[in-house]
């Protein structure tokens, strides 16, 4: 069993910055791919950016193009993601969550059905 703690989530105004980190505890072993996603209040839960285990590979939505970066150090267990220039769209709660593939599928990333591990999840809320 992964265990996946995100953090650094809070209150900013548009235009400003948060770091969001994933930690996972547990019976971790190499291979997992770390992802995030965000559920608005009436909304379903979507993809936000994936990254491989090795880190070579990324995805991001369309909407986070450009603003947001999504990166891992596998020595500590962690995925983070860099938000800036955030809009008040970008209000939600952000979880991360692992998938254990034996190779990096950018099509299977974005499905919520191919994660096998989910955190509890951390609000991010933007105003204007």
């Amino acid at each position: 069993q992964v265990q996946l703690v995100e953090s650094g989530g809070g209150s900013v105004q548009a235009g400003g910055s948060l770091r969001l980190s994933c930690t996972a505890s547990g019976r971790i072993v190499p291979g997992y791919h770390m992802s995030w996603f965000r559920q608005a209040p009436g909304k379903e839960r979507e993809f936000v950016a994936g990254i491989a285990w090795s880190g070579s590979d990324t995805h991001y939505a369309d909407s986070v193009k450009g603003r947001f970066t999504v990166s891992r150090d596998n020595r500590m267990n962690t995925a983070f993601l860099q938000m800036n220039s955030l809009k008040s769209e970008d209000t939600a709660v952000y979880y991360c969550a692992a998938q254990r593939r034996p190779v990096w599928d950018p099509v299977l990333v974005v499905e919520t059905s191919s994660y096998d591990y989910w955190g509890q999840g951390t609000q991010v809320t933007v105003s204007s």
